[in-house]
């Protein structure tokens, strides 16, 4: 009786380093992959709008179609910081390039987004700010394997997230 007991604990174990080891680093290993991928699309998107200085729908659609053409549910987020052309009429000092006088205004994922759709572009100018950020919003196999053998995790937890931002360096073309 005692003999069975160690091998089935011997054949358990076998199991484990011999398929969910493997698995687990298999898995982490396309999680990496996934993640180079994201943040290259990424980086190449954000310097595209900040060295032509404008965002397109296509340009946006694409971006979105790459970034989610790993099989991953993902969750695309823009901001675009606009340079006030009139930072006030009540300051005595009319340039506007100052540091510690530029007046900034947002534009959020979802005003992005219905700009795009009502004139299908947006024209940036030299001075303004562009970031994106991307994170997947499924959990992956090596979340789930993590996760049931470490006990870690949560819902609010992701794997897969790229960000990046810049300042846009030319005026963009009307």
């Amino acid at each position: 009786m005692e003999d069975s007991l160690v091998t089935i604990i011997a054949i358990f174990l076998a199991a484990i380093l011999l398929f969910i080891f493997p698995l687990m680093s298999l898995s982490e290993r396309n999680d990496d992959i996934s993640q180079l991928a994201l943040q290259t699309a990424t980086d190449e998107f954000v310097d595209n709008i900040r060295t032509t200085g404008k965002l397109t729908l296509d340009d946006w659609t694409k971006y979105i179609g790459t970034v989610s053409a790993g099989g991953l549910a993902v969750e695309p987020e823009i901001k675009i910081q606009v340079l006030d052309e009139n930072p006030g009429v009540k300051t005595t000092q009319t340039e506007i390039t100052k540091i510690g006088e530029n007046i900034y205004y947002n534009l959020y994922t979802s005003q992005v987004e219905e700009t795009l759709n009502k004139n299908k572009r947006i024209i940036l100018k030299e001075g303004d700010i562009v970031s994106v950020s991307v994170k997947n919003t499924n959990k992956t196999l090596a979340q789930q394997l993590r996760n049931f053998f470490y006990a870690l995790g949560g819902d609010d937890t992701y794997q897969i997230a790229a960000q990046h931002g810049g300042l846009v360096t030319v005026n963009g073309n009307k």
